[in-house]
């Protein structure tokens, strides 16, 4: 399945899924197999184990190559997006703001977690990092001076994850002011980031090498201490997500539409055993638009909401980045002021726009703000890799239970929902036809996306709610 963007996703193939997730399970298995065979080597050999360590660095070098590459490509697209959905009104307008907040809300639910039960604490991860005090700002004089690249070329070169940042909002934006004339060139550079996503699907087939030499090595330091530290923060960011899934979500679906989450998370039961197979949201995009429309949203909202959700309504990303960060400095020896932790999160913020769709995204984008703000600690997230794959399914579930909820909420916000029929089929008085997704009857869409795919369905939403906009203008005149 090819690896896109949102706004620009192909039809979903069944055969083509099907393939997906039998390599995404071997994959994970072959992780899983790693991690296992690495504590096990640390424990019996302790010494031999951390002359391994240079795997997960080598593992972790390949990761920071592609950081810059993926800023700058997911900056400048997500730019487009947000263009794209504050032309289409209050519905977009809305979608935005509210992404935006629940985005910064789950950040902070992360950092408020990891400083509570300091995940890391104990491990002896220093011997992982390296002297960053020539990369260091001296001063908030010379931190900002630092943003701005000596050329435009040289930030992708240095070692200044901000400095791509600023290169890649000034790109953004002015292809977007200049229209029709910028379209070639955000065509270029959504081509060039399915490249780069491939070559990041390609370094993560090194991942079972990478988290054996990692674990291996942290395990020989430590002991056994290091596999209770990780279980740890596995443990504490799946609870964390379950919270805010029933807590935050929940409590708000039902305050907004009185509709129950747990209802809703049944009736999107097959998605999640997709998602879990793929260890992506994306594979389960077309199934959400469909049984979105069916669940009585109107296509405007869903066509508009969905879409740009998927990059900007990245909750479980969230959580997973912040806590991970948390991990990695507390493991290290090294951990981070409040004020870093704000820089983190601020700057985590805009950087994880576009990691939702892409199994890999969020370590990239890990490494990234941990590139910007602490350089000392990134290659912490070596030891990450071993868990990471465990913890992926649990930040594709959450975003896309965000997503479900948030189109839910918009719809109501909007009063384009049929509560009536949304309570008869979340009930079970209304059963989603299936053979509508089962590959015998299509490939994996409704009929209205597969004839034109998610662009096709963003732009024939936003056309539909013009007409509709047009219309009652005309009626308030008459």
């Amino acid at each position: 399945m090819a690896i896109t963007t949102s706004f620009s996703l192909p039809g979903y193939n069944w055969r083509k899924g099907k393939r997906a997730w039998d390599k995404h399970t071997w994959l994970y298995v072959s992780v899983l197999i790693a991690v296992v065979l690495g504590a096990a080597v640390g424990l019996i050999w302790p010494e031999f184990a951390q002359s391994l360590e240079p795997l997960g660095k080598g593992f972790v070098s390949l990761i920071k190559m592609m950081i810059a590459p993926i800023i700058f490509c997911t900056i400048v697209v997500g730019v487009g997006s947000i263009a794209k959905a504050a032309t289409v009104g209050k519905i977009g307008g809305l979608a935005l703001v509210y992404f935006m907040l629940m985005s910064t809300f789950a950040l902070a639910i992360g950092l408020v977690v990891g400083n509570i039960i300091h995940p890391g604490t104990g491990l002896d991860m220093a011997g992982a990092s390296y002297d960053a005090t020539t990369t260091e700002a001296k001063s908030t004089q010379d931190f900002i001076l630092g943003i701005i690249p000596t050329t435009f070329f040289s930030a992708f070169t240095g070692e200044s994850v901000l400095q791509v940042l600023f290169i890649a909002l000034l790109v953004g934006f002015t292809v977007q002011g200049l229209g029709e004339k910028g379209a070639p060139i955000m065509a270029a550079v959504k081509h060039l980031q399915v490249l780069v996503f491939r070559i990041l699907g390609m370094i993560l087939w090194l991942a079972p090498i990478g988290a054996f030499g990692a674990i291996a090595a942290v395990v020989g330091k430590t002991g056994i201490a290091a596999i209770w530290g990780l279980g740890l923060l596995m443990v504490a960011f799946y609870i964390t997500c379950i919270v805010f899934i029933i807590g935050v979500l929940g409590t708000l679906l039902y305050a907004v539409t009185r509709l129950n989450i747990f209802q809703l998370i049944k009736y999107l039961g097959r998605e999640y055993l997709l998602i879990v197979g793929t260890s992506s949201s994306e594979s389960a995009l077309p199934r959400l638009i469909a049984k979105m429309e069916h669940v009585g949203v109107s296509k405007p909202v869903v066509g508009i909401t969905v879409p740009t959700g998927y990059s900007f309504n990245l909750d479980g990303t969230a959580i997973y980045l912040t806590m991970a960060s948390l991990f990695i400095a507390a493991g290290m020896g090294q951990p981070m002021s409040i004020g870093e932790q704000i820089g983190l999160l601020l700057f985590m913020i805009i950087a994880s726009k576009g990691a939702a769709g892409v199994t890999g995204a969020g370590l990239a984008t890990l490494a990234g703000g941990l590139q910007a703000y602490r350089p000392d600690l990134v290659d912490g997230v070596g030891v990450i890799v071993g868990i990471d794959r465990f913890m992926s399914e649990g930040r594709a579930l959450t975003n896309f239970t965000g997503n479900a909820v948030a189109t839910l909420l918009i719809g109501t916000w909007t009063k384009q929902i049929d509560p009536a029929r949304a309570r008869r089929v979340l009930g079970g008085g209304e059963p989603f036809d299936e053979s509508m997704l089962d590959g015998s009857s299509h490939d994996g869409m409704s009929t209205a996306t597969d004839a034109v795919g998610t662009q096709g369905l963003e732009e024939a939403a936003v056309a539909e709610l013009a007409a509709k906009e047009t219309r009652a203008k005309a009626r308030a005149q008459r």
